[in-house]
């Protein structure tokens, strides 16, 4: 008698908006098998894990039609409780821990033992005493099993991004009854050596019996880890095959219906001369990347590199200079000294900042396309204001701003309705999108862009960093990237610095070996 699978979907389909998101999808897998789910960004990958945890998103747009079964069984789980009483666990692209709680406190929240006092039978359950050893050492046994060093004592918001991701993984497989785990661009905010570690957690929990469903746009991870791949376009399934002989070549057609080569090649002969910033002995405060001693400068015209692991300090560096976390040290745009933790002046000097955390910072989520895109060039430069009574008063020229949104949207294929829906309503990689295209339109003359591929398929990638080099090339804008894949920096930058414990290790030429970069990271120094 054949094996009944641990999970099968039949022909899911979804609508928003009037917009078909899925059609038809339909697979099934099996305990222990870890399923890849690929697609570019808008295929409906996010929304079909969505429809299996019982997201409010889909409830409150009018369901889904199709079939789930769980074992067998029939389900159609109107709540997240739902989906993990019946063993089905989900970590998201965005964090969703509590920032104030400790590693322990988010990993057993709503699980935690207690044990009777007095006060129970006056206050009730609440003011149950916490065993709060039992909880720690819970904890502890759950984030050895991914083979990380994070202390369960540690405050969240203290932490560096890919202790965060950790943490949240580490949730979900403590509970005890967990069958399926749904991980959503789980290797996006590490760098490759983290991603290294969490994909070995993974087969081990796997051999536990633990199905898993990886979705990644890091296609060389899928094919490291899948048993079997599932490649959704235009919210149909292409296919589903067996990870067999299958390349990353194979996945990126499937996906996006055509070849693509993501390979930029960096010009050797480029001729840079003058500076165009300055950094001197820069400290941020940002917690889980501070900045401790940092100096470079930066070439007009140049792409500058920032690379580095995780929590070493690479993403304080735009963070601090831009104003969002206290810092210090000298700075100097064009020859001008720039007031280090006065975003405005650091905008009015003509610099921008494409943020790595796109919904907290980037975008006005409730807001349309068109005012997200035009809202920084209002703000900065006045523009796209018609001005009534001599100056007394503006209003929004709504036309202008569309002509503006739609002109982005064009430019780097934002998957949308039109430039009126809102930000909220996009996939993760289009609202990155739209996060370029507001620096973009600000027209920069020193451009910071930080992690700017962060959870966007191939096909996208390759759109963002052709518009990085073409507003580089043929606007002059000098551009500051940081970004945890070397590959990517690599293929883009004329020169890449090396961030480790909040130090400037070493400055490379793109074209350096690997093994050189690997030494800096490492904290090693270069023979």
């Amino acid at each position: 008698m054949a094996e009944v699978p641990l999970l099968r979907l039949e022909n899911i389909t979804k609508d928003f908006y009037g917009a078909t998101v899925l059609s038809g999808v339909n697979f099934s897998l099996n305990k222990g098998e870890i399923l890849g789910l690929v697609g570019e960004n808008g295929a409906g990958k996010t929304t079909l894990m969505h429809i299996l945890f019982g997201m409010s998103d889909i409830i409150e747009t009018g369901g889904y039609g199709g079939g789930i079964f769980v074992e067998g069984k029939p389900v159609s789980f109107k709540s997240p409780f739902e989906a993990l009483d019946a063993g089905i666990g989900m970590v998201h692209q965005e964090f969703s821990l509590i920032p104030g709680f400790t590693a322990c406190e988010n990993i057993m929240l709503n699980r935690e033992p207690t044990t009777y006092n007095p006060a129970v039978e006056i206050f009730g359950e609440r003011l149950a005493t916490l065993k709060l050893a039992q909880m720690r050492e819970h904890s502890e046994k759950t984030i050895a099993k991914l083979g990380v060093n994070i202390s369960a004592d540690t405050v969240v918001r203290e932490m560096p991004v890919a202790h965060k991701q950790f943490t949240e993984i580490a949730r979900e497989i403590s509970r005890e009854q967990v069958k399926l785990l749904v991980l959503d661009e789980p290797t996006a905010v590490l760098a490759e050596s983290e991603a290294e570690i969490l994909l070995s957690s993974l087969k081990r929990l796997s051999g536990e019996g633990i199905a898993i469903i990886f979705i990644s746009h890091r296609l060389h991870e899928v094919t490291a880890i899948a048993d079997r791949v599932l490649v959704l376009r235009d919210g149909q399934m292409i296919r589903d095959v067996a990870n067999k002989d299958v390349s990353v070549q194979d996945i990126t057609t499937w996906m996006v219906g055509r070849e693509v080569s993501n390979r930029v090649t960096v010009d050797e002969d480029r001729k840079l001369e003058g500076e165009a910033f300055k950094v001197e002995h820069l400290w941020v405060d940002m917690p889980g990347e501070t900045v401790r001693d940092v100096s470079f400068s930066v070439k007009k015209g140049e792409i500058f590199g920032i690379g580095g692991l995780a929590g070493q300090g690479k993403l304080g560096i735009p963070n601090g200079i831009m104003g969002l976390f206290p810092a210090g040290g000298q700075a100097w745009l064009d020859g001008e000294s720039l007031p280090l933790g006065d975003p405005r002046k650091v905008l009015d000097a003509g610099a921008a900042f494409v943020s790595e955390d796109r919904r907290g910072v980037g975008l006005l989520l409730d807001e349309s396309l068109e005012w997200n895109i035009a809202f920084g060039v209002i703000q900065i430069r006045g523009q796209y204001l018609k001005k009534f009574c001599g100056s007394l008063f503006s209003l929004r020229d709504e036309k202008a701003m569309r002509r503006l949104a739609e002109e982005y949207i064009a430019r780097l294929e934002i998957k949308c309705t039109g430039s009126r829906q809102p930000a909220k309503e996009l996939s993760g990689g289009n609202q990155q999108k739209v996060c370029l295209s507001k620096a973009f339109a600000l027209e920069p003359k020193m451009l910071f862009v930080s992690e700017p591929t962060r959870g966007i398929d191939v096909g996208a990638k390759k759109i963002v960093l052709d518009t990085l080099r073409f507003y580089n090339r043929n606007k002059g804008t000098t551009i500051v990237m940081i970004s945890s894949e070397l590959e990517e920096l690599r293929s883009i930058c004329d020169r890449i610095a090396i961030v480790d414990e909040g130090k400037i290790a070493g400055i490379l030429p793109p074209l350096a070996p690997a093994a050189e970069f690997g030494l800096l990271m490492s904290g090693e120094k270069i023979a």
